[in-house]
């Protein structure tokens, strides 16, 4: 009996493996459908971005105060992280109401829009790594072993940030559209309060230590930290880091059973 159990529990793990796959290719394939370079906006989206910035901080201002060795590929590696906890987390908030009519028509467990949701981001932002795999050959830089490491560790630490705020937002959207709003200023806020296009250590040693209550700050930074000053994050502060995520995650499952309950009376 257990046996039984046991198979048929796998079994339908499987299946909702197979749904969140199936989902997200789809999201994949119909976001670049009808435009003429197709995937390859997952890849120049961001790297036009990058180009603007990067002239800016490079070419206009202050090399003393703005500029370090490896400024330029701290700046690509910062914003390729940003950008997907920022695709990410707006994908996920509006996963259930771009598949209104699969919540509708189909009875399909709802977290599974989400997740395939995010899990369609995480995919253009493997894209990416290849961008910045190409931007390390081009200037002969080689990370430590650990640094990519502690990148892998951070990107998954971030798929997991923005998959328990999609937990919350998504339901949250479907009955409040002013989230979407509330969500656009925050992402505002969080790219100028996190380390992208400047060094964490040109600001006061105070305002350092509030901007790393910042998760994505955190991760920017000793990201970066890591990969091109061989500089790491205190033991402690990685256990408090993943332990605060972890207790997030959690808080948001409790949330999203909470806020999905009436969901399609209010598609």
């Amino acid at each position: 009996m257990n046996s039984f159990i046991y198979h048929a529990s796998q079994g339908y793990h499987e299946n909702y493996r197979q749904l969140i796959w199936m989902l997200a290719k789809m999201d994949f394939k119909l976001r670049y459908q009808n435009s003429i370079l197709g995937y390859v906006w997952a890849i120049l989206k961001p790297l036009f971005m990058f180009c603007v910035l990067n002239f800016v901080f490079s070419s206009i201002f202050n090399k003393r105060y703005i500029v370090d060795d490896h400024y330029t590929l701290g700046l690509l590696v910062g914003l390729m992280l940003f950008n997907f906890f920022s695709e990410s987390s707006n994908s996920g908030m509006r996963s259930l109401l771009n598949k209104s009519s699969l919540v509708l028509k189909i009875f399909i467990p709802r977290w599974t829009i989400i997740m395939a949701s995010t899990v369609h981001s995480a995919l253009i932002f493997l894209f990416n790594i290849f961008v910045i795999i190409a931007f390390l050959v081009w200037y002969r830089f080689l990370p430590s072993f650990t640094a990519v490491l502690i990148f892998m560790m951070f990107s998954m630490l971030i798929y997991l940030l923005v998959l328990s705020l999609s937990l919350i937002t998504a339901p949250l959207f479907v009955k409040f559209r002013d989230v979407a709003m509330i969500w656009d200023v925050a992402l505002s806020v969080l790219f100028y309060a996190s380390p992208v296009f400047y060094p964490l250590q040109m600001l006061p040693e105070w305002i350092q230590r509030i901007l790393l209550l910042n998760p994505v700050a955190f991760i920017v930074h000793f990201t970066k930290e890591s990969m091109f000053n061989n500089h790491y994050a205190e033991f402690w502060q990685f256990v408090v880091f993943i332990a605060s995520n972890a207790i997030f995650f959690l808080f948001s499952v409790w949330a999203y059973k909470k806020l999905i309950r009436n969901v399609a009376e209010n598609l």
